[in-house]
């Protein structure tokens, strides 16, 4: 039986893969306004009428109750359009150069950020599952940084080499979240290097920090970095404008707080990057993901 289930399992792993290929090839084949518009088509088409629209519009509801219905149903519109781009978008991340003519990225506030900080100063950009957010280690590497990306491995492991493959032009280090991204991420502090994360999952063995006035569990890694490094801690966001085209907004770094007690100061530090995420998605709350399981009710 448990032969049957893992044969089983790895036919569906496959099977997906295979799909996954396939639209990672067409896509790819299609200009990339193309790609993207047509990806948000097929995506806010189908997207609000599947089970998983269900969770979003109840995560939507506890977070916002000022919107009214109809708000909440453009809302989730809009989110599903910008994951149906994003997803499109994905083969073509080559495109997205901060220097090409087209103008696809703008950039804001992250040069002058970085360049007012001292020669020797650690960096731990975050951001969220907002706009494209697979844009974003791609703009601090072109800005010259040297960084490692964590990221969270698909389940499906022909999937991940998909994702991997896109992500190689990106020139970061590719980790993984979990033991492994730990002791790497260490490492790279050692080394002067920079990281790149996503701050915004839920982690079921987290510590509890608000957000959206509800406690969500939360990774404390970056703060414990941070704290541990005295990391210079900036909140970065890809905001699409329209279409395929982004502005890269980097904000003004979190304070540390340093009152020597660390899982008050870890908690406190959580505290604000959860509350610059929620800023955020509440500029254009159909940029973020709301399918997560954010919250443990």
């Amino acid at each position: 039986m448990a032969d049957r289930r893992s044969f089983g399992k790895k036919l569906s792993h496959a099977v997906e893969g295979g799909a996954g290929w396939l639209c990672y090839a067409f896509f790819r084949a299609l200009p990339l306004d193309w790609a993207s518009a047509l990806g948000g088509w097929l995506a806010r088409s189908i997207g609000p009428h599947v089970g998983a629209s269900k969770r979003a519009r109840t995560n939507l509801r506890r977070a916002m109750p000022e919107l009214t219905e109809a708000e909440v149903e453009r809302v989730i519109r809009g989110m599903w359009d910008n994951l149906g781009r994003v997803a499109a978008e994905f083969p073509h991340i080559g495109r997205f150069k901060i220097d090409a003519p087209d103008g696809r990225i703008a950039v804001e506030r992250f040069v002058e950020i970085v360049d007012g900080r001292k020669p020797d100063t650690r960096f731990i950009f975050f951001s969220g599952h907002y706009g494209n957010w697979e844009i974003a280690t791609y703009v601090v590497t072109q800005c010259g940084l040297d960084v490692i990306e964590v990221y969270r491995a698909a389940n499906n492991p022909f999937i991940d080499r998909i994702i991997t493959r896109a992500r190689g032009v990106i020139g970061s280090e590719l980790v993984p979240k979990g033991a492994v991204a730990a002791r790497r991420a260490l490492s790279a502090m050692q080394e002067g290097r920079h990281i790149c994360i996503l701050v915004d999952q839920k982690m079921n063995d987290g510590i509890a920090v608000p957000f959206f006035g509800r406690d969500a569990m939360t990774a404390p890694a970056l703060a414990r970095l941070a704290l541990r490094y005295d990391c210079t801690v900036v909140p970065c966001w890809v905001e699409r404008i329209a279409g395929a085209r982004f502005r890269f907004v980097a904000e003004e770094p979190l304070n540390l707080p340093k009152s020597g007690d660390l899982q008050a100061d870890t908690l406190a530090l959580m505290t604000a990057v959860n509350a610059a995420v929620e800023r955020r998605v509440r500029r254009h709350p159909e940029q973020w993901f709301w399918l997560h399981r954010r919250w443990p009710d």
